[in-house]
């Protein structure tokens, strides 16, 4: 990988000499009502007590559960993963936001969690219930989260890979037109996107102003996102895009969709990358488990330090939820 930018090496020294805590975990259920099923999930949030390693749903984590939280008035980050994923693949960049003072969420999207009962891809619905579950994630944590009375509700920010980022850019005004879809439908077995769409309108995707600052990694559907479209979206955003794309998703998209936004985003295209070197550098054990069937989760293009990569990534989204979050409030 190439040497870091300035920029970069600038965040890495920020991240050094910020305040630090440890990160405090919390296992949660948000739970069932009129808008949608239980919802489970992570918290992480600053701690006074010394991080230890431990294993939550298969992940590896340094963090102490349910340990006492530390200081008040602290920004909400909530984090939504992409299709198949759960509410630990970013527990890496959580723990360092928690550390660094922030309150992060993590969800299992219901209908497209890895981890789910009922998950259904191919169904619409997976795509257009997950604003939803955002919206009511973050009630959860303001309203009926032990600690909620800790959270600062005028500075919540969202994270999101792939179809994540998709839901992403819906929660902060969004409106995808479907029908666009229609001129490239998805083929994978089981998908009913194109079908529904023909069949009537889509429900509207949720918004939520409380949402005051995105990370948007890699999303798909760029043809979706019109200017009129994304005429509605008005709070700072940090787009990532992959080089090369890959699962579906083109580097056309982040391009089309960049454009297309009234606010000038925070545009990176990370050199040499493929969609799934969004996803932290895979244990040995997972890796094992993809080779056969999804390889290209765990493997790199030749040359690409995915390791390398998450630091800076990690470094660079502290620097941005920062400026928007905390500096823009003091």
């Amino acid at each position: 990988m190439r040497i870091l930018k300035l920029s970069t090496l600038l965040a890495l020294l920020i991240l050094s000499i910020l305040p630090s805590w440890s990160a405090g975990l919390q296992l949660v259920d948000v739970p069932k009502d009129s808008h949608g099923p239980a919802i489970a999930g992570a918290v992480w949030y600053p701690c006074a007590a010394t991080p230890v390693e431990i294993k939550v749903a298969s992940f590896d984590m340094n963090a102490v559960r349910d340990c006492p939280i530390t200081g008040t008035k602290h920004p909400l980050v909530v984090v939504s993963h992409g299709a198949g994923g759960t509410f630990g693949n970013y527990h890496a960049l959580a723990e360092m936001l928690a550390d660094k003072g922030f309150i992060v969420a993590a969800i299992n999207h219901p209908l497209d969690s890895g981890q789910s009962k009922v998950r259904n891809p191919g169904d619409i619905a997976s795509m257009v219930q997950r604003p939803t579950d955002i919206s009511r994630s973050i009630d959860f944590m303001l309203h009926n989260w032990r600690d909620g009375g800790r959270i600062d509700a005028a500075r919540v920010g969202f994270i999101g890979f792939s179809r994540g980022a998709f839901n992403g850019l819906a929660l902060i005004g969004a409106d995808p037109d479907w029908n666009f879809l229609l001129d490239n439908c998805p083929v994978y077995p089981g998908n009913r996107f194109c079908e529904q769409i023909r069949s009537g309108p889509i429900a509207p995707m949720t918004h939520d102003a409380r949402i005051k600052a995105a990370v948007i990694a890699d999303s798909p559907g760029g043809p979706l996102f019109t200017r009129e479209g994304l005429g509605n979206v008005s709070v700072p955003v940090q787009y990532w895009a992959s080089e090369r794309g890959g699962d579906g998703v083109s580097p056309d998209d982040a391009a089309m969709i960049v454009q297309n936004l009234p606010v000038k985003a925070d545009f990176r295209v990370v050199s040499n990358s493929g969609h799934f070197d969004f996803l932290p550098p895979c244990t040995e054990e997972f890796a094992k488990r993809t080779v056969e069937d999804e390889p290209e989760l765990c493997t790199d293009k030749t040359g690409f330090d995915r390791a390398a990569f998450h630091k800076q990534f990690n470094a660079d989204i502290l620097t941005f939820l920062r400026k928007h979050l905390v500096e823009a409030n003091q």
